[in-house]
């Protein structure tokens, strides 16, 4: 009689994920968008001349873009886009995010 081992097995690696190049990141999630990001890895700093469709982007929370970890600290200008434009959600300009560390998958 054989017996039958009740060990979990290990799981199995996941694929790479895609990524896109103008898109903000939380857990996994696509959050926002961005235009015109000027990366400054002298000052630990990426500018945004705008972040749009962010209505799901939680400000104080750690996010990812392209291969950076990094934090929004600040937002020169902050409002929604009205309807009939054509990008929707919560508009975010000239913003400063620092760059916290470095993105694996």
């Amino acid at each position: 009689m054989a017996l039958q081992s009740t060990a979990a097995k290990p799981p199995e690696p996941q694929p790479p994920v895609s990524r896109e190049a103008d898109a903000i990141y939380q857990k996994g999630r696509l959050v926002a968008r961005v235009r015109d990001p000027l990366v400054d890895l002298g000052a630990k700093e990426i500018r945004f001349a705008e972040i749009y469709r962010s209505d799901e982007l939680l400000l104080p929370d750690e996010c990812e873009f392209q291969q950076y970890r990094i934090v929004i600290q600040k937002v020169g200008y902050a409002s929604r886009v009205l309807p009939g434009e054509t990008e929707k959600g919560r508009v975010l300009k000239d913003c400063t995010a620092d760059i916290v560390g470095y993105f694996q998958q």
